[in-house]
């Protein structure tokens, strides 16, 4: 079956790094874009970034543009988010997400997504 593992969150203080992963299994992941969403306490989830199959195109919500990278490795059957300059907004749910087919001009809808992780816990200390 389906499965996506994330792993690599933690406690850090802010302006500290984090690299999160997402193992992927049960499906042809080099077909598939991945996602990173978010969902802190009380609100709802929200993108965070994408990749297409290729890794040739990514996308990125605009508060962490300059911040996180988000990279794959097709043979590893997984995905990264490289996160730096942490701040404590940043803390939250990370999920991964894998997605056959978007609508639209960009990969950023949770309805985009056919398959999703537990999520990893990043707290970012003041």
């Amino acid at each position: 079956q389906v499965q996506l593992v994330e792993s690599g969150g933690g406690l850090v203080q802010a302006g500290g790094s984090l690299k999160l992963s997402c193992a992927a299994s049960g499906y042809t992941f080099s077909s598939y874009t991945m996602g990173w969403f978010r969902q802190a306490p009380g609100k709802e989830r929200e993108f965070v970034a994408a990749i297409v199959w290729s890794g040739g195109r990514t996308y990125y919500t605009h508060s962490v543009n300059d911040k996180f990278t988000i990279s794959r490795d097709n043979a590893e059957n997984t995905v990264y988010l490289q996160m730096s300059s942490l701040s404590p907004e940043d803390t939250a749910v990370y999920y991964c997400a894998a997605s056959a087919y978007w609508r639209g001009t960009s990969p950023r809808s949770i309805d985009d997504y056919d398959y999703w992780g537990q999520g990893t816990q990043v707290t970012v200390s003041s």
